[in-house]
């Protein structure tokens, strides 16, 4: 059974239109990345995918439900999302914020109980800010706090997370280890991940499926070596490259030489 299924989605910005009749399910417990180059609608797709914006045609269907019948807190249970932008405007400590995700599995008035807080620190551990957990949000280096918005998102405990470029502010280390923590939730915690990521060669070793965007249209959808193809690379980022099979098995793209 699909989790998501979009049909023929439509959005503008000022009547530019950015997405052009999008369609296309994502799957239960499925990492899906969006490709693209810069301006060809991929933060635009996710905003509309977690109802931050509305489209102007279309449906988002969720379990057969559509997103935008959902209020806030019903989608804060559904899904997580981690935007671009994570500004946090207010002084707390790195506990605080991400004890902050637990909000949507809360009543009125309740307090957080010791599933909660367990939650929190195991996501924290896995994240690896939990040393941090004490210090001001303030105090706190960039990509520490991009680690801490994930382990926010993560702490609200969905089974859908969105991530709209997570890992562009982490060093080499972090981003491999992020990577493989939605891996590692996909197999033990039953999660589903739609991510927007840049880097070609790390959504090729890390996603069940990849949708390449151009202009605000897919251009492919499907397993990584059956969508990211020279062919494919070529035509949408206009730049000619190179593949070669790396001996972990996956498949690994390179600019062509001059």
């Amino acid at each position: 059974m699909n989790k998501i299924n979009i049909k023929d989605l439509e959005f503008s910005y000022d009547k530019r239109k950015i997405l052009k009749k999008l369609k296309f399910d994502i799957s239960k417990l499925e990492f899906i990345t969006i490709l693209g180059p810069n301006g060809c609608g991929k933060t635009t797709l996710l905003k509309n995918l977690c109802a931050y914006e509305k489209p102007d045609s279309g449906m988002i269907m969720y379990d057969n439900e559509q997103i935008k019948h959902l209020s806030a807190k019903e989608r804060a249970k559904k899904m997580a999302v981690v935007h671009q932008q994570n500004d946090i405007g207010f002084d707390f400590s790195v506990k605080d914020i991400v004890l902050m995700g637990r909000y949507p599995h809360l009543k009125k008035f309740e307090s957080e109980k010791e599933d909660d807080f367990k939650w929190v620190e195991y996501v924290m551990k896995e994240t690896e800010v939990f040393h941090l957990k004490d210090k001001s949000i303030a105090e706190v280096s960039g990509g520490e706090r991009q680690r801490i918005v994930i382990a926010r998102a993560l702490a609200q405990q969905t089974d859908l997370i969105y991530l709209d470029e997570p890992i562009s502010h982490l060093d080499i280390k972090h981003q491999i280890g992020i990577l493989k923590l939605c891996k590692k939730l996909i197999k033990e915690k039953n999660l589903t991940v739609v991510m927007t990521l840049h880097d070609i060669n790390l959504a090729s070793r890390f996603s069940d499926k990849i949708l390449l965007m151009c202009k605000g249209e897919i251009k492919a959808y499907g397993k990584p070596e059956d969508v990211l193809t020279t062919k494919n690379i070529e035509n949408v980022y206009e730049v000619q490259v190179e593949q070669f099979r790396h001996t972990d098995g996956y498949l690994y793209t390179v600019p062509r030489g001059e």
